[in-house]
């Protein structure tokens, strides 16, 4: 592979390093949940997910100078488009958080961001084997475990739900809770989202 092609491969893997850092700092934030500090936390998020819209748009623009790309120019933009998703998830999270002004993180949201952060991780493992998708005897592995780390994700997010309803949690903080859980599963679906593009790449190529 070329330098010139093998540079599309290094901003995908430069992306989700973005998404791995703001996934980090989520967890962070919520295993030692401090109100009064989550503003400036809301800018270092944001100073996260900046960075990552500034990597796509270089991508982009190198892109759109270029004839001859090593996977399909539809694809290229689908999967910064959607690393870029997972990043922007993740800081959905925490302005909703902010929003709703909740005072203590349940264990359930806590829970799913370590799944967040393992499925980061995993899809920055993906995308560092991504360049060899003809030849890899790994990747398909590293997609799979992703798909398990959504399905783990799913399951704790059901019960969370489950619990808010059943523990006869105050109503505004329930439909708080409601919808965080929801922006916390998310996360974990936009990963799924990489994945999938990345198994569509290897299908139309194999």
């Amino acid at each position: 592979m070329s330098k010139k092609d093998d540079k599309y491969y290094k901003a995908f893997v430069e992306m989700v390093g973005y998404s791995c850092e703001a996934a980090q700092l989520l967890r962070n934030v919520l295993s030692e949940f401090k109100p009064e500090e989550l503003a400036g936390c809301m800018k270092e998020m944001h100073d996260i997910e900046h960075s990552g819209d500034i990597a796509r748009h270089v991508m982009t623009k190198k892109l759109a100078k270029e004839f001859i790309t090593p996977i399909e120019r539809e694809d290229i933009m689908d999967m910064s488009e959607a690393i870029d998703n997972v990043t922007d998830k993740i800081e959905d999270v925490m302005i909703r958080i902010y929003i709703f002004n909740i005072q203590e993180i349940r264990d359930d949201a806590k829970k799913l961001a370590d799944v967040i952060v393992k499925c980061c991780d995993a899809l920055k493992s993906a995308l560092q084997e991504f360049h060899n998708f003809r030849k890899s005897k790994v990747l398909h592995e590293k997609i799979i475990l992703i798909n398990q780390l959504e399905e783990e994700a799913d399951v704790i997010y059901t019960e969370a739900v489950r619990k808010i309803y059943t523990e006869k949690v105050d109503p505004i903080l329930m439909q708080a809770w409601y919808e965080t859980f929801q922006f916390l599963e998310d996360c974990c679906d936009a990963c799924e989202d990489v994945a999938d593009v990345i198994e569509s790449v290897m299908m139309k190529n194999s």
